[in-house]
This record gives C-alpha cells, sequence and structure tokens, in this order.
C-alpha cells in the first residue's frame, strides 16, 4: 500500500467527494430517523472547497481518494468564552481503509489548520450510538461534552 497523503480538496475532487457524502448519509441514517428521504446532502461540497475560511481536506493513497473532513467556522452560543470555533465534520472513510489512523491525520490536519487561524477551541458532532466513530475520536484526543436528546414521535403522531 502506498504513502498517505493529507491535501487540500479541489474542484477536482467534487465526484468522488459527493459519493461520500452520500455514503456518509447511509451510514448516519440507522442513527437518526429525522434525516429526510432521498435525495437529500449534508453539505455544499463546492463552495466549501471554494470558501478560503473553510478547510476541507482528503486522505489519498496512490491515486485514490480515501477519505475526508472538513472545518467549518461557527458563531458560538452568546454565553460561551469564545465567539467563534472550528467545528469539524464531513469525516468519512473507505470501509476497506479504515483502522489506519487515517481519520486521526485528518483531524490532526484540521486541527493544524484551525490554529493557524486563531482558533483554540474545536469541536463535532456525533450520533451517541455511533460507537466506532466516538472511539475514533476519542483516540485523536476528543472527550464528550455535551449530549443533545429529543423527545421522539409515537407511531399516532403525538410528541
Amino acid at each position: 500500500m502506498g504513502e498517505i497523503i493529507i491535501r487540500d480538496a479541489t474542484l477536482s475532487d467534487l465526484d468522488v467527494l459527493l459519493a461520500f457524502e452520500q455514503e456518509l448519509i447511509k451510514a448516519e441514517r440507522p442513527f437518526d430517523k429525522t434525516i429526510r428521504r432521498d435525495p437529500v446532502t449534508y453539505y455544499d461540497l463546492k463552495e466549501m472547497i471554494l470558501d478560503k475560511e473553510v478547510a476541507v481536506v482528503v486522505a489519498q493513497i496512490n491515486s485514490t481518494i480515501v477519505s475526508c473532513g472538513a472545518a467549518v467556522i461557527k458563531r458560538a452560543r452568546s454565553y460561551l468564552d469564545h465567539e467563534e470555533y472550528a467545528n469539524f465534520g464531513f469525516m468519512y472513510t473507505l470501509p476497506a481503509y479504515r483502522g489506519m489512523r487515517i481519520n486521526k491525520k485528518i483531524l490532526d490536519t484540521l486541527r493544524r489548520w484551525a490554529l493557524s487561524k486563531g482558533y483554540k477551541e474545536m469541536r463535532l458532532t456525533v450520533y451517541s450510538d455511533n460507537i466506532p466513530a466516538i472511539k475514533a475520536y476519542k483516540k485523536a484526543g476528543f472527550a464528550s461534552h455535551i449530549l443533545e436528546m429529543r423527545l421522539p414521535e409515537d407511531r399516532n403522531g403525538n410528541s
């Protein structure tokens, strides 16, 4: 297997990244019954790639893109001690390449990008039942912080 190269995504990567986004949605659907039926997208990937205030990176082995991730600057809630933070997302790795610490390399790259922009606060969200992802993020240094809860509707449509 070749060397793992982490690089900025380009518009020529867009088709692969759009396919990764659909795989990510498919993987997250079992954790969230409120995701709309297809067609659905999470991101405007073209705009993210073109935006200099967003980091979209890919991991490439030989000529194959095997993983991706992104960092977007978000406005913090008014009561927090920071005004903005780097929010990491769009984390996806092809199944055949999981367990190779590629996700950590992506996160490290995004972390360096955020720090270079002056952001010390970095966050991401993950479904509480997505145990493999939680383990990967903990290995990369993230810690659980808050748990968002929802009141699901019953079968009759009542809350």
